[in-house]
């Protein structure tokens, strides 16, 4: 894995959840397109909590190679960001998720190849036992991008559920 190339993509999707999420009303950020599925509001929030979870996991593996990592979707950090979504300031998101790109760049550049091979084992089953370039590739880089699709359907869902509103 090329950490450097790594720290690239996830800042670039950080710049365009960022970037995207900035031009949009309000409105459409609040919009649930069903009642399971997330607003962009939450998706921010989630974002906005989970990209520093990942990396102080990592920091957490790579002081002690070997302990258990990760979480379920029941994590009570996860549910709160998610739950207290309604009463954030989108602006004050989009800042803090800007900013983790800093903690991107200082803790992954930072990673020994070493460190990108200590295997250890996950928290969730589903994961079983695997390398910390998992958590960078899965966790952070995938992760993020998957988030940024999931911002671009809900988009796509309120214009087409409100054609005149956008």
């Amino acid at each position: 894995m090329n950490m450097e190339e790594a720290i690239r993509s996830i800042n670039e999707s950080i710049d365009q959840i960022v970037g995207i999420a900035e031009g949009l009303p309000e409105e459409l950020i609040r919009w649930k397109p069903q009642s399971d599925t997330w607003s962009i509001a939450e998706i921010l929030c989630h974002v906005e909590e989970a990209t520093p979870y990942w990396l102080q996991e990592i920091q957490a593996l790579v002081a002690s190679p070997g302990t258990e990592w990760g979480r379920g979707l029941q994590h009570a950090g996860r549910l709160e960001a998610v739950a207290s979504a309604g009463k954030r300031s989108t602006a004050e998101v989009r800042q803090a998720i800007q900013h983790s790109k800093k903690n991107v760049r200082d803790i992954l550049s930072s990673l020994s190849e070493v460190d990108l091979r200590s295997e250890s084992p996950s928290r969730n089953p589903r994961f079983g036992t695997k390398p910390l370039a998992f958590i960078v590739e899965h966790l952070l880089l995938d992760h993020l991008d998957a988030h940024l699709r999931q911002i671009k359907r809900n988009m796509q869902q309120f214009e087409a559920a409100f054609p005149n509103k956008r």
